[in-house]
């Protein structure tokens, strides 16, 4: 008789962006005639940059000839993306990272969520909440969470950002060995300056705390003050792994491509205090759990640090983030309080008249066939808004905002 593990018996029957899937397909099915506007999971919709295709057409052409075929690469990355890594994402802000330091893989979503697998099952957690539910669900597996209370896990610290502290965590109030941040945040879409970064930085060497720094957005950071990687922060390289992804970056949500650091100098601990390398435990792990990206895949990223690439990419944020400032004017003349959308293509809107969050989504379907994503699916701190997204096309932002404001009138 095969045993399941008991921990996946306490997550929630279905992840949110499934329970969305259900609402909508219902809806087409009862409104068969409505155009439904996506605004809710992040998917991008811009076309790959010409630069990246034409890296991977000639990738292809590779694998055709016996002289330029590659089979098995090495699971880490290839040193042509991740010397373009180093060189572009860290050496050009003053940052010092080996290339065995970076971790190239299929998404920050998995390696956020498979990054537990070196840690112990009892390490005590602290969220910033709301929070990406992958964050928690991912331990939640590993049996870190102990058991659901009033919407809230028992071991997990759960660090309030909301409207009243202007989105800035506080140091958690009670002892944590584990840290989520996210920043620019997802699903807030608001960020962290330099200064209020390095007192989580500052906090993590006091305390021995493990900082896991998703910035999986920072490529639509627009202010000076903003933090592109937690590295340029001293000390961070002792407290903290950082997670990047090519998805929102280079529209790679299709392609998957991310990579993650683990500095050297960076060690866990063994219960009896002998100091153990995050490095050499995470390459174990992922040279015996992943089979590495593909070749193709590695050579359109690398295309990305081009100088017509960069061009490129550039291009594509600047239009999710003009939308994201249409979003947001438009939200604001309906009246409503938003948040984000400055430095994230991420908004955070307070839903009208107390009402909550899964109310606020059904209006939008129902009354104007517009998606978002509820903010209570992040959270109880997300209890009240509503997340919109900026990554869909202009089209259909212009529209969105038209029926928000006809609407509001």
């Amino acid at each position: 008789m095969a045993l399941v593990n008991e921990h996946y018996l306490k997550l929630q029957s279905s992840y949110l962006f499934s329970d969305i899937a259900k609402k909508i397909n219902t809806f087409k099915v009862t409104h068969p005639n409505k155009e439904i506007i996506r605004m809710g999971i992040g998917d991008v919709t811009q076309p790959l940059a010409p630069a990246v295709i034409t890296a991977m057409h000639k990738a292809v052409d590779d694998l055709a000839a016996r002289e330029t075929f590659r089979g098995y690469g090495p699971e880490q990355g290839y040193s042509f993306l991740v010397d373009a890594i180093i060189k572009n994402d860290y050496t050009a802000r003053g940052i010092t990272i080996e290339p065995s330091e970076v971790f190239v893989s299929d998404g920050a979503k998995s390696d956020t969520g498979n990054i537990g697998d070196i840690l112990r099952h009892d390490n005590s957690i602290g969220v910033t909440d709301p929070v990406y539910p992958v964050y928690i669900d991912s331990n939640v597996m590993a049996g870190r969470t102990g058991t659901m209370e009033n919407g809230r896990w028992s071991n997990i610290v759960y660090i309030p950002c909301t409207a009243e502290n202007d989105f800035v965590p506080d140091l958690p109030s009670r002892r944590i060995d584990m840290l989520y941040l996210c920043y620019p945040n997802n699903p807030t879409g608001t960020t962290l300056s330099k200064k209020e970064l390095k007192k989580w930085v500052d906090y993590a060497i006091a305390n021995d705390v493990l900082i896991l720094y998703d910035a999986a957005y920072e490529a639509y950071i627009q202010d000076d003050d903003i933090p592109h990687s937690i590295y340029e922060i001293k000390g961070a390289k002792k407290v903290a792994i950082e997670f990047r992804s090519f998805s929102k970056t280079a529209g790679f949500t299709g392609v998957r491509c991310a990579f993650t650091v683990i500095p050297k100098e960076l060690n866990g601990f063994s219960l009896t205090g002998e100091k153990a390398s995050l490095n050499r435990l995470w390459n174990r792990r992922h040279t015996t759990k992943f089979n590495g990206t593909s070749y193709i895949t590695q050579r359109g990223a690398e295309a990305i640090y081009t100088p017509e690439g960069k061009v490129q990419v550039k291009a594509t944020i600047d239009y999710y983030m003009t939308n994201a400032r249409i979003m947001k004017a438009g939200l604001q003349e309906c009246n409503l309080k938003v948040y984000g959308g400055d430095n994230a293509p991420y908004l955070w809107v307070k839903t009208p008249n107390g009402i909550t969050s899964w109310k606020f989504f059904d209006m939008l379907l129902y009354e104007l066939s517009i998606v978002g994503t509820p903010g209570v699916g992040f959270g109880p701190s997300g209890e009240g808004y509503l997340r919109l997204t900026a990554f869909g096309s202009r089209e259909d932002t212009q529209e969105a905002m038209s029926r928000l404001k006809s609407w509001a009138k």
